[in-house]
């Protein structure tokens, strides 16, 4: 298929200025749209646009379960941020090192990490801590019980914050994740379709979809390939309810692509400025984004 898209909904992007701040995430509170800038500020909006400082430096990671956002900084604090723009932190890292990772589990406790130390909140408040064996990489809490999963270097850790006395288990792998072959460039955006069918990645100059609806998932078989271009892929983001990807570009174009036949319909023009946040709302009628330059849009379906 040609890497043309037949269809433009770019004349319906509504746009927003971040300003000279790259946007580093977006998620959706209700129908507020919120870009997380790399520097200090969160933007809500609506049918106005808020500028909120949550932190008083660099925003690392972050994070949304549709009630609230919480957010990690090299300020060393977590905060919890809400649609009205109302924010408070949770926690402040005692050495003052910075927040690299966050997570919210279903039961409303949350994670996060900085250096080799994990931290889980439980919804009671209560503190628990793990000491991992390099430099955490990732956190997510599993979909059932309250169980833990630390990405790490040589493999994962599943924790149980409240069994004081059972070992948590290891998931041994050599080196660093994510050994995938044929990239142009290092996996640094990943997504799961709305069933869990396929993981969108990018890193190519296409969007490489791998099969996980078997027991043994990609090993052994072929990914596919869709939406190929000239420039890189550098984020992407599966629809919430349709087999639909949002990939957007290193020269600044956003395309939604259909699964089921490569088609393709352009969301944001390319500029040569660097998407690099990407999100859907819960219901998959509104698409954010933003570019490193801080250029931002919002598009309704």
């Amino acid at each position: 298929m040609s890497d043309t898209p037949a269809h433009s909904l770019a004349d319906r992007t509504r746009l927003v200025t971040a300003g000279a701040k790259p946007v580093v995430g977006v998620h959706f509170l209700g129908s507020t749209a919120v870009f997380v800038l790399g520097e200090e500020e969160l933007l809500f909006v609506d049918e106005a646009e808020r500028r909120v400082p949550v932190h008083g430096g660099g925003i690392l990671a972050s994070t949304c379960d549709g009630g609230r956002i919480i957010t990690g900084g090299d300020d060393g604090r977590v905060v919890e941020s809400v649609s009205d723009g109302e924010h408070r932190v949770l926690a402040t890292d005692e050495k003052k090192r910075w927040i690299d990772n966050v997570a919210i589990g279903t039961d409303g406790a949350i994670a996060w990490s900085s250096g080799k130390t994990a931290y889980v909140r439980t919804k009671k408040g209560e503190l628990r801590k793990f000491e991992a064996a390099s430099t955490v990489a990732g956190l997510c809490f599993l979909p059932k019980g309250f169980r833990l999963a630390i990405a790490h270097y040589n493999g994962a850790t599943l924790w149980f914050p409240n069994a004081a006395g059972a070992q948590p288990e290891r998931l041994e792998w050599k080196g660093s994740h994510m050994r995938m072959s044929g990239y142009s460039a290092r996996v640094r955006s990943l997504s799961w379709s709305a069933e869990g069918e396929f993981l969108a990645t990018s890193g190519s100059e296409q969007l490489i979809l791998w099969p996980f609806d078997g027991k043994d998932g990609p090993m052994g078989r072929q990914p596919t390939i869709l939406a190929r271009a000239e420039s890189r892929v550098v984020v992407v983001a599966c629809h919430p309810r349709q087999p639909v990807v949002a990939v957007g570009y290193a020269d600044g174009a956003v395309r939604l692509v259909r699964v089921e036949d490569d088609a393709l319909i352009l969301a944001r023009e390319a500029d040569g400025q660097p998407v690099s946040a990407l999100g859907w709302n819960e219901t998959g009628q509104a698409l954010a984004f933003g570019t490193e330059s801080g250029d931002a849009g919002l598009l309704a379906l």
